[in-house]
């Protein structure tokens, strides 16, 4: 077995400037597709003016745990829309328009989004899990 485990690649490094890069590329992408402004972007991302404008310019080093924490589920949100409408648009529109489901209480997914917290992040993708027939 332990020659199995040998061969197999080792997991990327998350905390690595090359990864936070790819991370953040990602992401640019996301909130372009979203048509978010710089506040919703430190908002979402748990972060300053200053850090966003440092990355965005590619002075980018390892990311904190918890901007990855918040990356990994606005990626996960992204993704659920993306298996949930299969229309890009209607996709990328669906996290500005009013829901009626009662965690949204006729605001949109980014208004509960843009509470602050990781946990407002966690909720959508939850919700979102939920809908497509993933963990309730």
């Amino acid at each position: 077995m332990n020659a199995i485990l040998q061969h197999l690649p080792s997991a990327p490094d998350l905390a690595s400037a090359g990864a936070a890069q790819a991370a953040l590329r990602t992401f640019w992408r996301l909130a372009e597709a979203w048509q978010l402004d710089v506040n919703e972007q430190t908002t979402l991302l748990g972060v300053g003016r200053t850090t966003l404008y440092q990355w965005k310019s590619g002075k980018v080093g390892p990311l904190d745990r918890h901007v990855l924490e918040r990356l990994s589920y606005l990626f996960g949100i992204y993704a659920a829309l993306q298996i949930l409408l299969p229309l890009e648009q209607r996709a990328d529109a669906w996290v500005r328009e009013p829901n009626a489901a009662p965690l949204f209480g006729g605001r949109s997914a980014l208004d509960r989004m843009m509470g602050g917290q990781v946990a407002d992040l966690y909720v959508v993708r939850h919700y979102l899990d939920a809908q497509r027939g993933g963990k309730a």
